[in-house]
């Protein structure tokens, strides 16, 4: 059975950290692109805060997180982290993760969707 959870999601106070994790079953993450998107309050919007590239080490950010967030493979577990510092007030949504596969170059559709994991920033 194919699943996607997120975990390690919670109330922070801004400037603080978290670490998010998506444990895959079913696949393998480093057989996908795999993506951490959020969702803010009130419904504004999707937004792609992170990629990694299926097989390889090639990441992306959102002009947002860059510099602050730090996507990875886990070493040993068939996961794909977020490591979220210096957090803002902005930051607080509903993260997300997602498995895409590319053809030749172009991005499919997602295939596969977590349930998402509450990020709250505030003190």
């Amino acid at each position: 059975q194919v699943q996607l959870v997120e975990s390690g999601g919670g109330l922070v106070q801004p400037g603080g950290s978290l670490r998010l994790s998506c444990a895959a079953s079913g696949f393998t993450v480093s057989s996908y692109w795999m993506y951490w998107v959020r969702q803010t309050p009130g419904g504004k919007g999707l937004e792609r805060v992170s990629s990694i590239e299926n097989g390889g080490d090639r990441t992306k950010y959102a002009d947002s997180v860059k510099g602050r967030f730090t996507i990875s493979r886990g070493t040993t577990r068939n996961t794909v982290d977020l490591q979220m510092n210096n957090l803002r007030p902005e930051d607080m949504a509903v993260y997300t993760c997602g498995a895409r596969t590319y053809y030749d170059g172009t991005p499919g559709p997602f295939d596969f969707w977590g349930q998402g994991t509450q990020v709250t920033v505030s003190s």
